[in-house]
């Protein structure tokens, strides 16, 4: 008899840049994840592989660490050696032993946690009944270190099994190389940035019970929880064995290696789910294999899936005809509805924190959207009197603007947008062919033909770089496809009145910036990724293909400078390396998307994607290297694409 405890469980992208590291930003309010009453130490807990308590398993409390990020970290050990613990761990650490029944305390004496950082427990080895297996190894989420060594809104005895490894491998994988190597930097952002990833695990498993949750705790977003079973039993193939050598470790181990089918290979189940969740287009098949209709969490996947992401399906009645995604210094998204004349703010884990009045500001058919240095929101409106408008709204989602929006400075027909270091508005005008230059208070700096010349013709995506330039990328109806670069008070830099052409563009409409510097743009009518760099020219002379590009309308780069894409006919995201190389399957990254447009990367490494077709806002959890937000704070401090 089981036991309770385990029952079943763009059409263009705007301002694209990559991200960077600060140390002050300015933030509308602290994150704010679902909340409980704070419960004070000490920390109890049962550690279960799939049905079975797990005996003698090493309990360790670690701290994310904060002295930079990458691999060569090491998670911070919080224990000390008192009369419960026990020394000589991992690393030399202590630990606390699990019982017979896999319980285990952790007294309130027997740790300190420094306030505001990020803590988890990892355990490893033990027994689940089949023999001592050195490559068990869990996780669980335990979320900030208050005052005097609290956590807000931990249950009373907390579950650690695969649900829970799964929910904190997808949540920390953009800051994480192993179970024990988790790291961010020592900076403002990036303390809020590990804030909402560690808070976003609960939007996965819950700590208490050890299932997967189906529905968000703010009621509106959809979990794929066959989907986190199924990866629970692979892992639980492992756990309920003999150990490393087992059939099930052996399969486990050899489909979840570093890089997905090469690199190096995992010792433990908890260091395989971060792999799996880096590398979520790897042996798909292989994987899906090891669950079964007798494995301990049901329901699962009737047959394997496309790709290993986690995405969380967001719904708001409001979300009509959303179109572009921006995400502020919070971590809070904010989203263009064309077809209702408002503008959405999600919460950082999804929930609904506002909506405008239609029309607000000036508001009709808003399209493109940036935050700018001080949090303010800035949106383009396609439709509407005249040749277009351009909104402003506060932090708070204040109109700023005037019921007509701010016009003038050539705006006609306005598409993308993007905010440079000095607080400038850029918008590229679809029907005028040109620029248009607002001050930071909406004031036009443009003539009334905004800037024109450098091939600009139907520019539609728009960003800015390292150095100030602003880059625009040219549909020039299907035909003068092209890129255009301009200077402020320089002017255009192409040294081709038509702008630079070639290197595959074809309708491009997207367009973003990595931290080298490179331009790369999304094309809608031959499925290719486009790349610039302004001293040696295009990175490919053809563009780069595959990875289920299919009408690309929405371009984002993240903390790697690998180049995310919003495939509107494919259904799908595709995911591209620095150098081109496609990382997501022939048929992108699914999560249920229908016609997505704009696409963001926040700073916990989630991917956020808005989809016309289905008036969703998707989640995929931990699928990137983290940025920070807003993206205008890369080209204040010089210092694009590099992560929190």
């Amino acid at each position: 008899m089981r036991s309770a405890w385990c029952l079943a469980a763009s059409t263009i992208t705007i301002a694209v840049l990559t991200g960077c590291s600060v140390t002050a930003i300015v933030s509308r309010d602290p994150v704010s994840p679902p909340t409980s009453p704070e419960v004070i130490t000490p920390i109890s807990g049962t550690v279960h592989g799939g049905q079975q308590p797990v005996q003698q398993a090493q309990v360790y409390l670690l701290q994310v660490n904060t002295s930079g990020y990458g691999s060569a970290n090491l998670s911070k050990s919080l224990l000390k050696l008192t009369a419960d613990t026990h020394s000589g761990g991992i690393n030399g650490d202590d630990y606390v032993l699990t019982n017979s029944t896999g319980g285990f305390n952790i007294g309130s004496g027997d740790y300190t946690c420094t306030s505001g950082t990020q803590v988890y427990l990892y355990s490893v080895g033990g027994t689940s009944g089949f023999g001592t297996n050195s490559a068990a190894g869990l996780m669980s989420v335990l979320g900030q270190c208050g005052s005097n060594n609290s956590f807000t809104g931990l249950p009373s005895t907390i579950e650690m099994n695969e649900i829970t490894t799964v929910a904190a491998a997808y949540a920390l994988a953009g800051f994480a190389t192993d179970a024990i190597h988790i790291s961010g930097s020592n900076t403002t952002a990036a303390a809020t940035a590990m804030q909402i990833a560690a808070a976003t695990a609960a939007s996965i498993g819950n700590l208490g019970n050890g299932r997967a949750v189906s529905t968000t705790a703010g009621g509106n977003g959809t979990v794929p929880e066959s989907e986190i079973n199924t990866l629970a039993d692979i892992l639980a193939s492992c756990i309920n064995s003999s150990g490393p050598t087992s059939g099930g470790c052996s399969t486990l181990f050899s489909n979840a290696k570093s890089s997905g089918s090469t690199g190096t290979a995992p010792t433990d189940t908890a260091t395989a789910a971060i792999n799996i969740a880096h590398n979520p287009s790897a042996n798909v098949s292989n994987l899906f294999a090891l669950a079964t209709a007798t494995s301990p969490f049901q329901s699962i996947l009737t047959s394997a899936p496309n790709d290993w992401t986690i995405s969380i399906s967001y719904t708001a009645t409001s979300l009509n005809g959303p179109s572009m995604v921006a995400i502020d210094a919070s971590g809070n998204v904010w989203v263009t509805n064309s077809d209702n004349k408002t503008i959405n703010e999600f919460s950082p884990f999804g929930a609904v924190k506002f909506t405008s009045p239609t029309g607000s500001g000036g508001l009709n058919q808003p399209f493109g959207i940036a935050v700018d240095a001080s949090g303010n929101i800035w949106v383009s409106n396609v439709g509407g009197t005249g040749n277009g408008s351009i909104s402003e709204f506060s932090s708070t989602g204040t109109a700023k603007s005037p019921s007509g929006g701010y016009t003038g400075g050539g705006l006609f027909n306005p598409w993308g947008l993007a905010i440079d270091g000095s607080g400038h508005v850029w918008v590229a005008n679809l029907g005028g062919s040109s620029f248009s230059e607002f001050s930071s208070t909406g004031s036009a700096m443009s003539g009334s033909s905004g800037f024109t010349g450098g091939g600009l013709n139907d520019p539609l995506g728009i960003a800015v770089d390292h150095n100030g330039n602003i880059w625009a990328v040219n549909t020039g109806n299907g035909t003068a496809t092209s890129m255009s670069e301009y200077t402020p008070g320089t002017g255009f830099q192409s040294p081709d009145p038509a702008g630079f052409s070639g290197g595959g563009l074809k309708g491009p409409v997207a367009i973003g910036i990595d931290k080298s510097g490179n331009v790369w743009g999304g094309n809608e009518f031959n499925n290719a990724l486009t790349g610039y760099n302004s001293g040696s020219g295009f990175l490919s002379t053809t563009g780069f293909t595959g990875g289920g590009l299919n009408r690309s309308d929405g371009l984002a780069v993240d903390g790697a400078s690998h180049i995310w894409i919003a495939n509107f006919n494919g259904n799908s995201i595709s995911e591209f390396s620095s150098s081109g190389s496609a990382l997501s399957g022939s048929n992108g990254f699914q999560g249920n998307l229908s016609g997505p447009q704009g696409v963001a990367v926040d700073g916990a490494g989630n991917v956020w994607v808005v989809s016309d077709g289905g008036d969703t806002l998707n989640q995929f959890v931990g699928a990137a290297t983290p940025v920070v937000f807003p993206l205008v704070q890369g080209v204040i401090n010089n210092t694009l694409g590099t992560p929190p």
